[in-house]
């Protein structure tokens, strides 16, 4: 009997590809920069299974390409990239990593805040470049973070996890927006449900946490970051596009706010001459939320789990199109 043919868009750490060689007839794609459009429907026509990325778009043509595709494995939480009612109609079956990301992420969001608060990049830039000449009483002072105002946008398991981090090692208070309250964190951190426009006025720190989607996109613009603090510092760790670049940069260059540190921006990567590159109270970290050794193993297994029980017909252990079930590939 033959084995299930699987093409992995881009290599993965060996806890997931190993797996998932063992069992089936790999094609891993060997460059750094994802396969094109053209050459991952190429690569997929014959396949049972799919291991697909964030950058890596799975949509009607590629599945129109791929009649035998069961089960795409997106290595990620998120699945912007994937055509889910398009999979589903065709009877595949789509799977994500949840979970395992959670405190690796809400570790760089504390990473950020500091860093951005601190002057961190700046001062060490200087430090390297020879700007730093002598101690100054004036030299690159920052924001303390002591009993000061978190809010969180989005209070999901990162957000909570990025909440307990701050509220517990510094005193802050929490403030956040979700779509219901979250007895967990209003008991845990004294936390409060507020809307939008009050945690932007009230907050010292900003965390964004939301998932992104038609009514999120863009959820910062202008008028967002001239209702926070000057002295006010804006993470992001979620989804670059939930943020207008252009607002952010204006927001920061005239001092509508004090500073950003942005784990995630639009495009990706965003191109060196950019302008936010160039403002130094801005810190930009190439979307590296979840890249620690445990972690990306972590999600490795997730994605040859739900790979390997896809390509055989059965239920994914995590889901993104459970109604798939109904009419699977099989």
């Amino acid at each position: 009997m033959s084995r299930p043919k699987v093409f992995i868009a881009r290599r993965i750490p060996d806890e997931g590809l190993n797996a998932i060689a063992a069992a089936c007839e790999v094609d891993v794609w060997p460059e750094r920069l994802p396969p094109p459009a053209v050459e991952l429907r190429k690569r997929v026509k014959d396949c049972d299974g799919l291991v697909s990325l964030l950058t890596d778009r799975v949509d009607a043509a590629l599945l129109e390409a791929a009649p035998r595709l069961k089960v795409v494995s997106n290595f990620a939480v998120g699945f912007n990239n994937v055509d889910v009612p398009a999979c589903t109609a065709r009877g595949v079956a789509v799977g994500n990593t949840p979970g395992v990301l959670t405190d690796a992420t809400a570790d760089i969001a504390v990473t950020l805040l500091l860093a951005a608060s601190r002057r961190l990049g700046e001062s060490a830039t200087d430090a390297k470049e020879g700007r730093w000449i002598t101690w100054e009483p004036l030299g690159w002072l920052g924001q303390d973070l002591g009993g000061r105002t978190l809010g969180i946008v989005g209070m999901g398991r990162i957000g909570f996890a990025t909440a307990k981090r701050l509220h517990r090692g510094w005193g802050m208070r929490v403030l956040y927006t979700a779509r219901s309250d979250k007895p967990d964190a209003d008991k845990e951190l004294g936390a409060r449900r507020v809307d939008l426009d009050t945690l932007l006025a009230e907050s010292d720190f900003v965390s964004l946490h939301a998932d992104l989607n038609p009514t999120t996109k863009g959820l910062f613009g202008q008028e967002q970051f001239r209702k926070m603090k000057r002295t006010a510092v804006f993470v992001n760790t979620s989804r670059g596009p939930l943020v207008d670049q252009v607002a952010l940069a204006a927001a920061l260059r005239e001092g509508s706010i004090f500073a950003a540190g942005l784990d995630v921006t639009d495009p990706e990567p965003l191109p060196p001459e950019h302008e936010l590159f160039k403002l130094s109270n801005c810190v930009i970290a190439p979307h590296i939320a979840s890249a620690t050794v445990a972690t990306r193993g972590a999600m490795a297994r997730l994605s040859a789990n739900n790979l390997l029980a896809g390509v055989k017909g059965d239920p994914l252990p995590h889901w993104v199109n459970p109604e798939v079930a109904a009419n699977q590939r099989k």
